[in-house]
């Protein structure tokens, strides 16, 4: 019961809390490129899911099986990169094959999710955390996922709204979204500081 606890708190606290996007600021390339539809945005968000899930599972156990038991830890980046590369293909591979429609509307977006700092990003700080169990590491993974998935389908809602109103000129485009993913992220940090004062 306490184990499932742990699970459950870590999964809320990496979704809403200590979301990537909001609180680290990671993954801001594809938020910002791809929140133009929430159709697009939704598909790259479970994309980015599949592979930081995978990447978070996989970095760990090469981490703790072979990197830190031998000393390899100095290789850490690049057997990272590596991992989230040959992920990030198989997705590509996948969506070109079924989805081909959303394919082509990725666009350059889909292969740079391999550059996607909030994927690397999960995959360190699960080390930097101390995770020492398999099943948290997965949980945190897949949370991480769901949290850039919320992230940019709340914000590809807010753009789809956005261009309805009635925008200054001046604002439309960029500064209309960079301002609105500043007040997303500061909305987003009051949570913690919610978890604090309680």
């Amino acid at each position: 019961m306490h184990t499932l606890n742990i699970l459950i708190m870590g999964f809320i606290s990496i979704v809403i809390v200590n979301n990537l996007v909001f609180t680290k600021f990671l993954g801001i390339c594809p938020y910002l490129g791809v929140s133009g539809r929430i159709d697009m945005a939704f598909g790259m968000g479970m994309a980015v899911t599949f592979v930081v899930t995978l990447s978070g599972t996989l970095t760990w156990l090469i981490d703790h099986l072979i990197l830190m038991p031998y000393g390899l830890e100095v290789t850490r980046y690049v057997c990272f990169i590596l991992v989230i590369a040959g992920a990030v293909q198989l997705v590509e591979m996948y969506i070109r094959r079924f989805f081909p429609s959303l394919y082509d509307s990725f666009g350059i977006f889909l292969p740079l999710i391999t550059t996607n700092c909030a994927i690397l990003g999960l995959c360190l700080f699960i080390n930097l955390y101390g995770i020492d169990n398999l099943v948290e590491a997965v949980v945190l993974s897949f949370g991480a996922g769901i949290g850039f998935t919320m992230a940019i389908c709340i914000m590809a809602g807010i753009r789809e709204t956005l261009d309805m109103a009635d925008v200054p000129a001046c604002l439309k485009g960029a500064p209309i979204t960079l301002i609105t993913a500043g007040l997303l992220a500061l909305a987003f940090m009051g949570f913690a500081g919610m978890i604090r004062i309680g």
